[in-house]
């Protein structure tokens, strides 16, 4: 599934989903059950959309798709916050793929969507992020797990492991520590930090255009002084300029991902994790104190943007990367 028209078809079809089966209600009652996400989503996501197996070859049981389809997949679920394992089990598929024989039966697995994956970003030194993708739920005694770890270097399986929930602000993710037991060598790693780094900044793209959404809807049936305050120039400037944001936002990411590259992906998370914090901090502004309501939607997409923006490296973080591929280049 390379084409634009397969890919525009794809987008509608997750749309329309999404529309019917992630209500405002349904991705609240996800996020609160036992799991964190709607397990009658997830398997209609991967039996009829195929959702999990599009980075997967044909010949190893999957769709054959690119880095881009699963990008226009997890834009439209980030639109509404669905939760779902997705991201977390994409990329563990991508690193299984880099070795030179891939485990053919755990990618039909993740494909199917019967097994949960994860990939863990250890540091120097041995430490790693807290905060993994699906960390709290391949622990789980009835999980049938694929879990990695890359040192942005090579990558390993973590045949054995622990996994322990951690308490974040966000709802909307679930998010766990994962600690190695054996491991057994993938192979070098192809890029595993930049794949995440673009789908996730799709993904805040997505949620960031939402967020707008819902803000302009807001302001055209909040009535103040006789009329909406929609119409008051003042806020149709802001919501212009947020636009504006959003859309430059869009756009770099789409350069980024038909064309990845350590530079592009480090620029596209830093563009959507700005692009969706902005939107978020104005969009409690603008719909005023009920945004800060556990009744109000706004509030899980102002937690969702600083949660995101923190996932994977900090915004400051991915300057700091630009900043060294931009002098690495220039030398």
């Amino acid at each position: 599934m390379t084409g634009t028209e397969e890919r525009d078809l794809l987008r509608q079809t997750v749309a329309a989903l999404v529309d019917r089966h992630a209500t405002a209600e349904a991705v609240r009652a996800a996020m609160e059950s036992p799991r964190g996400y709607d397990e009658s989503l997830w398997q209609v996501l991967c039996e009829q959309v195929g959702a999990a197996a599009l980075v997967v070859p044909e010949e190893l049981g999957g769709a054959g798709g690119a880095l881009a389809d699963a990008a226009v997949v997890l834009e439209e679920l980030g639109r509404a916050l669905v939760p779902t394992p997705l991201l977390g089990t994409t990329l563990a598929e991508l690193a299984l793929l880099a070795a030179p024989q891939p485990d053919a039966d755990a990618l039909e697995r993740l494909a199917a969507g019967t097994a949960l994956g994860t990939v863990v970003f250890v540091a120097a030194g041995g430490d790693h992020d807290d905060y993994v993708l699906n960390g709290d739920l391949v622990g789980a005694a009835d999980t049938d797990a694929v879990v990695i770890g890359t040192d942005g270097t090579r990558l390993a399986r973590w045949e054995t492991f622990e996994a322990t929930a951690v308490a974040t602000m966000d709802p909307t993710r679930r998010l766990g520590r994962v600690t190695a037991g054996a491991t057994a060598a993938i192979g070098p790693d192809p890029g595993i930090g930049d794949y995440a780094a673009l789908l996730l900044a799709a993904e805040q793209v997505g949620a960031a255009s939402r967020c707008l959404d819902l803000t302009v809807a807001y302001t055209k049936d909040r009535v103040q002084f006789g009329r909406p305050i929609g119409s008051f120039q003042a806020l149709k400037h802001r919501m212009a300029d947020l636009y504006v944001v959003v859309q430059a936002a869009r756009a770099v990411v789409a350069d980024a991902i038909a064309d990845p590259s350590p530079t592009s992906a480090a620029l596209a998370r830093f563009t959507a994790s700005e692009a969706f914090s902005a939107v978020a901090a104005e969009a409690v502004q603008l719909h005023g104190g009920i945004a800060i309501t556990w009744e109000s939607d706004i509030q899980l997409y102002f937690k969702r943007a600083h949660g995101s923006s923190q996932l994977l490296g900090a915004p400051a973080d991915q300057l700091r990367r630009l900043q060294a591929e931009v002098l690495g280049s220039a030398g």
